[in-house]
Formats: structure tokens, sequence, C-alpha cells
């Protein structure tokens, strides 16, 4: 079975009442590709907003999630508290989160395994640092923030992979067509030796990274590349060109 197209919109730490309403207007105006699965992850103060706006064949997702329930943590939102909210998605692992947060892979695989018990399917972030790149380590420490979350789950199915390479997250740098590819097809055997074979053929790994309307075709046709994770494009009229990046 083809893996189907999955396409997310990380806004960030971005918008207003009025930005994300707009923003909403035009993905609710906008023709999309039906067999692409959209999902956009405004920050937390609007997802009650987004999803209530929003056409209901696109997906609403946080950017974040705790791996406890309810209780006394302050600034932090639970898995019970985003079901209740209509989310469906969680965006975990963030270089942002990894590197300004110092979110480790052990809290990262915790909170993974959270958001998929309660219910809540994940984007899980992996990548590497340009130093790291530049030292032949990519698919060392790609592979290890996966082996993280391998320790805590077995059922991938509800997980999607992002491979998101630090040195090219809001740089304008795009990985080429050839190393996105690459990486993506190590991940893939990775899922092969360590989770399962049919977790290798049916886990979509997508790609992040400084993703335009004018780069998403190319890298659209690579055999391993099942999608995308959009940053600033998607809060502009070019994400409906990345989601429709197939047609």
């Amino acid at each position: 079975m083809a893996r189907r197209f999955f396409v997310g919109g990380n806004f960030k730490m971005n918008g207003s009442v009025q930005i994300i309403s707009d923003i909403i207007k035009g993905l609710n105006s906008a023709q999309l590709d039906p067999s692409v699965e959209t999902v956009v992850a405004p920050s937390a103060l609007y997802l009650v907003l987004t999803h209530d706006l929003l056409r209901k064949d696109i997906g609403v997702a946080s950017q974040n999630a705790f791996d406890r329930p309810n209780g006394a943590f302050t600034g932090e939102i639970s898995v019970d508290q985003l079901k209740d909210a209509g989310v469906t998605w969680a965006i975990l692992g963030h270089s942002e989160r990894r590197v300004i947060l110092q979110e480790e892979s052990a809290f990262v695989a915790s909170k993974t395994e959270a958001a998929l018990s309660g219910g809540i399917g994940v984007i899980l972030c992996v990548g590497e640092s340009l130093e790291q790149r530049e030292a032949n380590k990519t698919i060392d420490v790609v592979t290890t923030q996966l082996a993280a979350v391998a320790e805590r789950v077995q059922d991938w199915s509800k997980i999607v992979v992002a491979y998101e390479p630090i040195w090219a997250i809001g740089t304008g740098k795009v990985a080429t067509t050839q190393q996105a590819q690459e990486v993506h097809s190590e991940i893939r055997k990775w899922l092969a030796s360590t989770i399962s074979q049919e977790a290798s053929e049916n886990t979509r790994i997508i790609y992040g990274g400084s993703v335009t309307d004018k780069n998403c075709k190319d890298l659209a046709k690579q055999p391993d590349i099942d999608g995308f994770l959009v940053g600033g494009a998607s809060l502009k009229p070019a994400f409906f060109d990345i989601v429709n990046s197939n047609l």
C-alpha cells in the first residue's frame, strides 16, 4: 500500500488572532490535493481557534506535548488537553526545542510515548547540526535520536518521522535532493532493522528545512521522501503549492 503524502505547516511562535484567522481563511478556500494529509500547527494559544475555524479535512497539530497527565506542571500542555481541543497530532523533538530548551532524546521519547498512548499522532523530528554533518556523523546522530524512541515505543503506525537538518532550518539553505534522499533511505533501513519491515514500508518520512514552493517538486519525486514539514512558508500562500507538489 502506497504511503499517503503528508505535509505539515509549523507556524512556530508566529501569528495573532487576526493573522491566524486570515491564514485559515486562505486554507479554507484553497484547492488542495485531496490525496495529501495536511496538518497545521499554530502556537498553543491558537489551537482552539484554528480547530474551530479550519476546514475539517485539514488536521491540527500542537507544537509540543508534556509526558505527564493533568496536574501541577506550570506552562505545560497535556495530551488530554490537546485531545479535548480537537488536536490530532503533536510535533515533538524539533531541533529548536532540543537545542534552545535543551530537550534530550530520552525526554522526547517519553513525550512521544505519552502522546501515542493518549491517542495523538506524533511528528517526530530528527536532524543533525552542520558540525555533525561535516564530521560525517549525520546517520549516527539521526538513528541515535530515533533509537531513544524505539526503546519506549514498538508501534510506529502513528509516527511520522521528520528529517530536519538543523543547518537548513530557517537559513535558506536546503539539503540537496540527493542529500535528503540518502538520509531518508538510511532512516528507512534503520526502521527495517530495528522496528520491523512493516514499519519501514509504512512509516512516512518527511523532509523539513527551508522547504519552499520552488524546491518541493524535485524533493517530492524522491522514493523515500513522503512529504514535508514546512516552517516559514506555511504562513504564506506558497504553502498551498507545497501541499500540491505532486500535481
